[in-house]
């Protein structure tokens, strides 16, 4: 393993800034796994450091194949990291809004360039990532359909899910994007949270990582192959929304398996302690993503259920 530094900018009165990577084997630039990219991705930078730790052990024991590099990036945003900030701390804007990148830009587009400059030639990309709104996910890996996407390979992950999703217009400033148009095979991996360790999550998506390195020849590597895959759009998945603001009480979780019909939350009224609504499952299928915040707003996506295939 080779500890070196992706990216530096010299600090006047704290330490550096540094993103780091970790290197494995040596020759073709084979695969790349990004792990937080926000200040409050704890669980993303938990995923990448138990992935380091096993790709020690192959790498000692001598399992990755001749001719693979593979780079592990835990941070791309240690600074908010450090102190619990989402986004960049002076001026709050998103480094994965930023790629590919300007070199003579703000700081978070230098960040980005620096970074997207060590990685863009990865045949594969894989980044541990989390959603715009508070929640917990099935685990699952996404991609964007910029024609360029590979379905099939995706399922060779073992997740429970592929998610293919149509760009918008702010995507095309994301990593997993930008991955895909300088031609690498690019994946987004959702585990169950972000700001709090899930280590039985985390330690599937390790495991699938590893599985589909293996596969592709990087690694030599066998584990429990994991789930057959099923494809979804995230179009096709029932979107359930709050219509009032107030005190979340959530009935069921990620990965249960739901009624039409069935209650799935009360909100609360803050100051009279009155439930104000009642949500309830438009269709049956199975908790796919679950809102997790003790307040909701209006309007605000609560659910989203994968449907009954029969249905």
């Amino acid at each position: 393993m080779i500890k070196k530094t992706i990216y530096e900018i010299k600090s006047l009165y704290r330490d550096d800034f540094r993103v780091t990577g970790y290197e494995f084997g040596s020759g073709e630039k084979s695969a790349c796994i990004v792990g937080g990219c926000r200040g409050n991705e704890v669980q993303q930078i938990y995923t990448c450091s138990q992935l380091i730790h096993w790709l020690k052990l192959l790498e000692k024991n001598g399992k990755i194949n001749p001719g693979h590099k593979i780079l592990v990036i835990p941070s791309m945003n240690p600074y908010s990291m450090n102190i619990q900030k989402r986004f960049w701390p002076i001026d709050n804007s998103d480094i994965n809004r930023m790629f590919p990148g300007y070199n003579l830009g703000e700081t978070t587009q230098r960040i980005a360039a620096g970074i997207f400059d060590e990685i863009q030639d990865y045949t594969y990309g894989m980044q541990f990532t989390s959603f715009y709104m508070p929640g917990n996910f099935t685990p699952h890996v996404r991609m964007m359909r910029t024609g360029m996407e590979d379905v099939e390979l995706a399922k060779q992950f073992g997740f429970p899910y592929v998610v293919i999703r149509e760009v918008r217009p702010y995507d095309t400033t994301t990593l997993n994007y930008n991955w895909q148009i300088w031609e690498s095979k690019a994946f987004s991996v959702y585990t169950n949270s972000t700001d709090r360790i899930d280590k039985d999550s985390a330690a599937d998506a390790v495991r699938y990582v590893l599985n589909f390195m293996g596969k592709q020849g990087i690694l030599r590597y066998k584990s429990h192959d994991g789930y057959i895959s099923q494809v979804v759009s995230d179009q096709e998945m029932a979107s359930v929304r709050a219509e009032a603001s107030g005190i979340f009480d959530g009935k069921v979780q990620v990965g249960q398996t739901v009624a039409q019909g069935q209650l799935l939350a009360e909100i609360i009224d803050p100051y009279e302690g009155e439930v104000i609504e009642q949500i309830f499952s438009p269709a049956s299928g199975t908790i796919f993503f679950a809102h997790n915040d003790p307040l909701t707003y209006s309007h605000t996506s609560l659910y989203k259920i994968v449907r009954n295939l029969e249905v």
